[in-house]
């Protein structure tokens, strides 16, 4: 009697390619050690190696080249010396573990400790009076929906989420809204968020906004059309500091190409993936790996358009404090040799000292 025996075949792994060291940050978006620190942080330090596994700092790895390359997941295969099939699935891991922790890594300043020492740090770069931080918008490109594709076409005709970010001072990201679809405006967003609904509560302090935003008590906004030295002196001040917001996005772009072009995943994991992106990029200012030079080009403002439905008395009080603000501002102009200058907005007064004790009060 014959006996057939099933033999297992062989198997038979790519081999895996080394990369030089010149090229690692171009194809990595990091520098090699803060690579193995996030591959410790995220993935831990004990590294699965029987039947050829993947050990977690190649899995790091794969994760930040496919960030770093807006291509298909078959040429980053080619690139790490892996199968089509491991970037997938590794790709979806690394994903899941870093937005496990986005708590960690993006805060939002809410109590009145947070808030003040959010304050202190934005006027030892910046001096525009009780600013925590600036907010914004951006457009990231996706692939057209298979269910309300309408509703993601942006005012360009493309498709896209329409992200809502605040950063602070030390152009981190304090805050990412990433639920809305392209077609939506920023003002829509903004008065949805829960960032605005912590700052509606925060008469002592207040963020930096576009002209696309409503001017609140807690939101300024420059003036459209600046008439007297003091909105000039203001609208210099805030194209000067709103600029932060910008720069933290097109960091943000630079060090991760794939949200500059059209992402090639489905509409439901773009939403992690632009929000992990955010995440790296706090954590690349906390290691201190520098940034990419950015591009010269901005994106365009959305015009501003009001629903007019209990606005109008929160529009009258956000001018009223901007018009404080820019005598503030136009006051400092005139002020020679000082040498720190500290804010504080409390019982209706403006309280400013400095080296040589100047104090300004502003009474409604």
């Amino acid at each position: 009697m014959e006996t057939f025996v099933r033999f297992r075949h062989q198997k038979v792994y790519r081999e895996r390619r080394m990369t030089e060291e010149r090229s690692y940050k171009t194809l990595y978006r990091f520098h090699a050690e803060n690579v193995q620190w996030l591959a410790n942080y995220f993935l831990g330090e004990y590294n699965e190696t029987r039947g050829g596994a993947v050990n977690n700092e190649t899995k790091m790895r794969i994760f930040l080249r496919y960030l770093a390359d807006p291509g298909f997941q078959i040429g980053v295969a080619e690139d790490i010396g892996v199968d089509q099939s491991t970037i997938s699935k590794t790709f979806s891991y690394v994903l899941n573990r870093i937005v496990e922790k986005r708590n960690e890594w993006v805060k939002f300043p809410t109590t009145a400790m947070a808030l003040d020492s959010a304050k202190m740090e934005w006027q030892e770069r910046y001096s525009f009076p009780a600013a925590i931080g600036a907010v914004d918008c951006t457009h990231i490109l996706i692939r057209r929906p298979h269910m309300h594709g309408d509703e993601y076409v942006n005012r360009k005709g493309h498709h896209s989420l329409n992200v809502q970010a605040t950063c602070n001072s030390k152009e981190e990201f304090t805050s990412i809204d990433v639920s809305w679809p392209g077609s939506v405006h920023d003002a829509r967003i903004w008065r949805n968020s829960n960032v605005c609904r912590v700052m509606t509560n925060q008469a002592n302090a207040l963020l930096i906004g576009g002209s696309g935003y409503p001017i609140a008590p807690w939101l300024m906004t420059p003036y459209q059309n600046p008439t007297t030295p003091e909105q000039t002196a203001f609208n210099r001040v805030f194209k000067t500091e709103r600029v932060v917001i910008e720069r933290c996005f097109g960091q943000l772009k630079q060090r991760f190409p794939i949200l500059q072009s059209r992402i090639r995943l489905s509409t439901e994991k773009v939403p992690s993936v632009i929000l992990c992106c955010c995440i790296l990029h706090n954590i690349a200012k906390y290691l201190q790996d520098e940034d990419f030079p950015e591009p010269g080009d901005q994106e365009d403002e959305d015009e501003l358009i009001l629903d007019g439905v209990n606005e109008q008395n929160i529009r009258q009080r956000g001018q009223q404090r901007r018009n404080e603000i820019a005598q503030i501002i136009h006051g400092m102009r005139r002020v020679s040799n000082f040498e720190h200058v500290i804010f504080m907005f409390q019982d209706q007064n403006v309280l400013i000292t400095n080296h040589y004790e100047l104090i300004w009060e502003f009474f409604h």
